[in-house]
């Protein structure tokens, strides 16, 4: 039987000499077109389901919060202007976080108790669409077979698929750009002929993008840029600015600039802050999104590392370790075909730029990132769009037809580990690093795991079901690092459950029964030690087969009434209850760390370093318990190895202030002004400045022959130095005024 063709022309604009393939020959009844629906069918229903079991992500309290904000904005008629006014201490107005402000008013209108379930679900279909809109820019320039391949690669990446649970702040950007992004290159396959339905899609993807992060600006930059290449190779032999390319020009900007327009009119009525004052507020937000960052500690490379300082290639090392290897060898064997196929070579380009320029741009700008790559997610449907074309590129070189069912089955193949992740690591499927690395479970300890808190959930869960029938004098107290999520979770049984704010380091001041600890924030020497995990861990959340959350169930409070006792001044007594709890577990930190601040009050540095050195044997890089090490050792007149302990509490942490106040100390007591001086340049470079600083600087200036005048001079230039140098443009400009009012 004869399969009946619909044919859609290919397009080469002859009459103007251009050789952009504009749209794909494709058969009207393809197998693939069946396939390929059969796959995003299966994957909308699959990712709706596995979104019910996601936990709160790490920052979503901040903008479910927000978005109670913006509703009431709105249904006040701005009377209420919180979700629209910048504090120091709120600044989610520069977030336009419009998913979340539909998460909420869907729960709203029909009235769900479980808000942040809503909001999963509703963040999986955006998941999905982001996915979808990927898979459809390769159907437009290749078919639907590889939309089928594409859309089978984006689905199995764990981490892509992972985020699209509950990840409210990044997923939906990617979904705006690749929205974005399909519209633009349908755009062009239009031009000029430009449909109505066309310019009101790509209308609303910018006006989506931008409503959701101010990154979604992007989309306008792409058009401009992709637009104007666009119509000069259609034009550059016929004639770039008379008769037929003038008027493709003039076209060009028009659609360009109206279509544009419209996008930012609908970011602005979605986004409070903007709609409050749209010129000054945008501007305002361009500044401020593009430098604010809050530096956090995290592992990388088996190392604590400040994400203000990280080495160059993070994003790009981290991307490479957390896709599947089939995404990787579908963009290597794109970059090698990429000449095979002429026509494609603007579609190919314009892919690749939208996925490698951003993330250029961010190690350029030496951006502060963390979280492994979710700040680059918006760059990955272009990224998994140019790998499915690169398979399709392979596939159509080939004639054999053997050779090609072999080339079509590759990408899902290769998937089958991925795949096998996601089914066995539910709901953490985006704690997940490829065979690059050895897996998951070889990449614990060197890199963060659940950085986001998707598995206090289980914990709490685990709490709330094997707790049912203890005996209860009083409320069962669980300790948590990150409380928000926490808290939700037991907010039907706050008569029998208490939740409460712990560090890992400090656990043991705090009074608790049990403990819920993601690994994050925990330091890879102790992970890796012999006291890891706690021998009082009644439960762990794994991940192949590694620890990424624990619950902890205390058998003793000895450390904690010690912690009452040392604080109350008795010190004794404050011992024997800290012998006590290290009898029941040696590797007790916070004990050990406590006796050893103990005996330095007590004036007894060779014994403070026996419970010190303990805690080093275990965590040697820990930053608090070097500090006491430099002070026993300065106590004990040692001054060169106090010194060279805070250097090395330097190099592991830049921005641990202590350690500059001993070597200060140091150097001052020594009389060597020049050597204090150059700490406390150190110090400005490591923000820890504080309130005795001023004082200090002048003394120690004064001291050296400057008068108050010229020694304020000489810390202000400094200071607008390093402010400049780490990009600090704001505090620059202060201190440049600070600077002017004293000349």
């Amino acid at each position: 039987m004869k399969t009946k063709h619909n044919k859609v022309s290919n397009i080469t604009t002859e009459k103007n000499n251009s050789s952009i393939e504009v749209s794909p020959i494709e058969c009207k009844n393809s197998v693939w077109k069946w396939v390929f629906l059969a796959l995003a069918g299966l994957g909308l229903i699959s990712i709706i389901c596995m979104s019910t079991g996601a936990g709160m992500s790490g920052d979503e309290h901040f903008h479910a919060e927000h978005a109670v904000n913006v509703y009431n904005y709105y249904a006040t008629g701005g009377a209420d202007s919180t979700a629209a006014v910048v504090t120091p201490e709120y600044n989610l107005p520069y977030y336009g976080q419009s998913v979340d402000n539909l998460a909420y008013v869907v729960a709203k209108i029909f009235g769900i108790e479980d808000t942040y379930s809503a909001r999963h679900i509703i963040n999986s279909i955006f998941g999905w669409l982001a996915m979808l809109f990927a898979a459809l820019v390769v159907y437009r320039l290749a078919g639907w077979r590889g939309a089928a391949i594409t859309f089978a690669l984006i689905f199995l990446s764990p981490r892509f698929l992972g985020h699209s649970f509950n990840n409210l702040k990044d997923l939906p950007l990617a979904t705006g750009m690749a929205f974005g992004i399909y519209c633009l290159v349908r755009f062009l396959q239009e031009f000029p002929k430009i449909k109505i339905k066309t310019a009101v899609l790509f209308a609303v993807s910018i006006g989506f993008a931008i409503s959701v992060r101010f990154a979604g600006l992007l989309i306008v930059a792409y058009f401009g840029l992709f637009g104007a290449i666009y119509w000069f190779i259609r034009n550059k032999k016929g004639g770039l600015f008379k008769g037929q390319g003038f008027k493709e020009l003039k076209l060009m900007l028009g659609w360009g600039i109206g279509i544009s327009a419209v996008g930012l009119v609908i970011a602005i009525l979605l986004w409070p802050f903007l709609l409050k004052s749209p010129i000054a507020n945008f501007m305002d937000t361009m500044e401020n999104m593009t430098q604010f960052a809050i530096a956090i500690r995290q592992v990388f490379e088996g190392e604590m590392q400040w994400s203000d300082l990280l080495p160059w290639y993070y994003t790009p090392k981290f991307i490479l370790m957390t896709i599947p290897l089939a995404v990787i060898a579908g963009i290597i064997m794109h970059l090698i075909l990429i000449g095979k196929n002429k026509d494609k070579i603007f579609w190919s380009s314009l892919l690749l730029f939208t996925f490698v320029f951003p993330v250029f741009w961010i190690i350029y700008q030496k951006s502060n990132v963390y979280g492994g790559w979710r700040h680059a997610m918006f760059v990955y449907p272009s990224m998994v769009a140019f790998a499915g074309l690169g398979f399709s590129l392979l596939i159509d070189l080939v004639q054999n037809k053997k050779t090609k069912m072999i080339l079509v089955a590759l990408p899902f193949v290769m998937l089958i580990l991925p795949a096998c992740h996601i089914v066995k690591n539910h709901p953490y499927q985006y704690v997940y690093f490829n065979e690059i690395v050895g897996g998951t479970s070889n990449a614990w300890g060197k890199y963060e795991m659940d950085y986001y808190y998707h598995s206090t959930r289980e914990a709490a869960e685990w709490i709330l079901e094997n707790t049912k029938n203890e005996k209860k004098d009083d409320k069962i107290k669980v300790a948590s690092w990150h409380v928000p999520s926490v808290k939700n979770y037991f907010r039907n049984d706050t008569a029998d459950y208490k939740v409460t704010f712990a560090r890992w380091y400090q656990k043991g001041n705090v009074d608790w029964d049990y403990a819920i600890f993601t690994v994050t924030g925990i330091s890879p020497e102790y992970m890796n030690s012999q006291a890891f995990p706690p021998k009082n861990t009644v439960y762990t959340v794994d991940v192949d087969g590694k620890p990424i959350c624990l619950v902890l169930k205390r058998s003793s409070k000895d450390d904690y009434t010690a912690s009452n006792l040392k604080n109350a001044g008795k010190l004794d007594s404050a011992i024997m209850f800290y012998n006590r709890a290290l009898a029941d577990n040696e590797y007790n930190e916070t004990a050990l760390l406590n006796m050893g601040e103990i005996y330095l009050q007590k004036g007894r540095p060779d014994s403070s370093l026996v419970y010190l050195n303990k805690f080093l044997s275990f965590d040697p890089n820990d930053d608090n318990c070097n500090y006491f090490v430099a002070y026993s050792y300065l106590m004990m007149n040692d001054a060169q190895k106090a010194i060279d302990i805070c250097e090395s509490i330097i190099k592991h942490n830049h921005k641990y202030g202590g350690a500059y106040n001993i070597l200060k100390d140091i150097y001052l007591r020594s009389n060597n002004l020049y050597a204090a001086e150059m700490v406390m340049t150190r110090m400005i470079d490591a923000d820890q400045v504080d309130n005795n600083f001023m004082p200090q600087w002048v003394a120690i200036n004064r001291a050296q022959g400057l008068d108050e005048r010229a020694a304020y001079r000489k810390l202000y230039k400094i200071m607008i130095e390093s402010c400049e140098k780490r990009g600090k443009k704001k505090e620059a400009e202060i201190y440049k005024e600070y600077l002017a009012a004293i000349n």
